[in-house]
């Protein structure tokens, strides 16, 4: 008899773990470049696009809590430039005002917050600037 309530819960668990919704993690997210080549100069609109990752679509509600922008492939800083939030009229995308000085790689970092996530999204975009 004892097995019977055994069986019966472990079927239970089953059905109920099957039903549940998926949850998903900060890493479920990526932020994709709108145009990873563009000319260098003042006020340059840089835009990327926040994605989640099983799904394709694009992510409409993040809020940007950290950007940063610079030259150098590690991320370390060596010449940073200002960058500005800017809007945006297409779903997902995140667009920044900037100065892309020199030609060459550009590191975008990006944090962000996405309703239902309770960790920070964290992105690394790199962005070629042209004569």
């Amino acid at each position: 008899m004892t097995w019977k309530f055994v069986l019966a819960g472990a079927a239970v668990a089953v059905v109920f773990s099957l039903s549940a919704p998926a949850i998903a993690g900060a890493n479920d997210y990526v932020f994709e470049p709108v145009t990873a080549e563009m000319k260098k100069g003042d006020d340059v609109i840089v835009s990327v696009r926040l994605k989640n990752k099983a799904t394709g679509k694009p992510v409409t509600d993040a809020v940007i809590i950290q950007s940063r922008i610079d030259m150098s492939p590690d991320g370390m800083g060596e010449m940073a430039s200002q960058i500005t939030p800017m809007p945006s009229n297409e779903p997902g995308v995140y667009s920044f005002k900037t100065d892309l000085s020199m030609q060459g790689r550009w590191l975008l970092s990006i944090g962000a917050k996405v309703q239902g996530e309770p960790a920070t999204v964290v992105g690394k975009v790199t962005i070629k600037a042209t004569r």
